[in-house]
């Protein structure tokens, strides 16, 4: 059995050689479902393994508080878009102070938003930050030149912004930016401070975003009271579990929320490990899904090969018969047009793996030059799962071809025309 399998495969390969053209596009459908499942899956890995590398170079002993409630697991209502307003600049101080959360070593408060920024004749659109003066202890990067603002500056609603160091290059080029005044949405502000050059870290660009007092920001450029995030540093990762309850309780406290079961929240605590689990299960099941949705290309792949396989029965119904005339049973017939089927799907699964894992190189390389941390990954068992569905296409979509030429009649096959 063995042997005649073996056999079959030669003389399928010797048939794909024969009609190069009409084989590869045949071969074309299972080739690109194939590369795309693989590259897919790469790019999935390679994309989580870049974020959780930088959320765990920001510090494990990180928690984020955010507006609104959402289920342990799920996203924050925040951060789909919906303006929550119930988080305030006090409720960062209260976090702040020892006596209501006393593993907590600093708590920042944010408003982020987007603007313009103006020097002389010159513009550019960044980030704009709107945080506390501990904005460092908590966030880290380090200052270029000049200083961070102060705890005063923050109180009086000080004009003064750090700019990232992008943003120095395009506004100021070689020019000192220290001491100049620049205009933040048409307000005006002096520049103290230049960020040490930091990348992307955690999918977002510290170069490309300016800093200012977050009281500054709400007051006198969004023009509003609530706060987009709180992110505190505690002392210990030990001791993460039970500031996370005190946080809780502090803010149930002041939003007089009476409900402790947490139905009730207004806002949502996350710590980093929380968010590193939360951000693995979302790109795990979004990989998954579009692997799922590429693989569908090959059930595609595989009707176009039982089409073709069908046409090559009819067009070699004489060989069939021949074959039969001179001893051939049905099954070695089956065998021969199955082996053909399943040739054509696992040479097509090799060369779509081939493809993918050059085409998924050379996207990691891109990313790479693009100033990305991204790791090149292939997974062994994505390779294995696209040549083990190659196989399964073949054998499903090989049975009926195969099955009506073992049932051709030898003289009916004879005298076909």
């Amino acid at each position: 059995m063995i042997q005649m399998f073996a056999q079959s495969v030669r003389m399928a390969i010797t048939a794909l050689l024969s009609n190069k053209g009409r084989s590869f596009l045949t071969m074309l459908g299972i080739i690109i479902g194939v590369s795309a499942v693989i590259i897919i899956v790469s790019i999935g890995a390679g994309a989580q393994s870049m974020i959780l590398s930088q959320i765990e170079d920001l510090g494990t002993n990180l928690v984020g508080v955010m507006p609104g409630y959402s289920e342990e697991g799920s996203p924050p209502t925040s951060v789909m878009g919906i303006v929550i307003t119930t988080l305030t600049y006090e409720d960062a101080m209260a976090l702040g102070e020892k006596r209501n959360v006393p593993n907590i070593v600093e708590a920042v408060a944010y408003y982020k938003s987007v603007g313009t920024v103006t020097w002389r004749s010159e513009s550019y659109d960044t980030n704009l930050n709107g945080v506390s003066a501990g904005y460092l202890d908590v966030e880290g990067g380090e200052i270029e030149k000049g200083r961070f603002f102060t705890e005063e500056e923050e109180r009086t609603l000080g004009r003064v912004a750090i700019l990232g160091s992008a943003v120095r290059d395009e506004l100021f080029g070689p020019s000192e930016a220290i001491g100049q005044k620049v205009k933040i949405e048409n307000q005006a502000f002096e520049v103290i401070g230049v960020m040490e050059e930091r990348g992307v870290v955690a999918m977002q660009d510290y170069d490309d975003q300016v800093f200012v007092p977050v009281r500054t920001m709400q007051k006198l450029v969004a023009g509003v009271n609530h706060l987009g995030l709180i992110r505190a540093k505690v002392d210990s990762e030990d001791n993460i579990n039970a500031a996370l309850e005190d946080i809780r309780a502090v803010l149930r406290e002041r939003h007089d929320i009476r409900d402790s079961s947490g139905a009730g929240d207004d806002f949502t605590v996350r710590s980093a490990t929380q968010a590193l689990e939360m951000i693995t299960s979302i790109t795990d099941g979004l990989r998954f899904f579009l692997a799922g949705m590429a693989a569908l290309s090959l059930i595609v792949g595989g009707v176009g090969i039982m089409n073709i396989m069908l046409i090559s029965v009819a067009e070699r119904t004489r060989e069939i018969g021949l074959r039969k005339a001179i001893g051939a049973d049905n099954l070695h017939v089956f065998i021969q047009f199955l082996a053909e089927a399943i040739t054509i799907t696992v040479l097509s699964g090799a060369l779509g793996v081939v493809g993918g894992i050059l085409i998924s190189y050379l996207i990691s390389l891109g990313v790479q030059f693009a100033g990305f941390d991204w790791e090149f990954i292939v997974s062994p068992f994505s390779v294995g799962l696209a040549l083990s569905v190659s196989l399964f296409v073949g054998l499903l979509f090989g049975m009926y071809p195969a099955s009506k030429a073992s049932r051709l009649d030898p003289i009916d096959a004879l005298r076909y025309e």
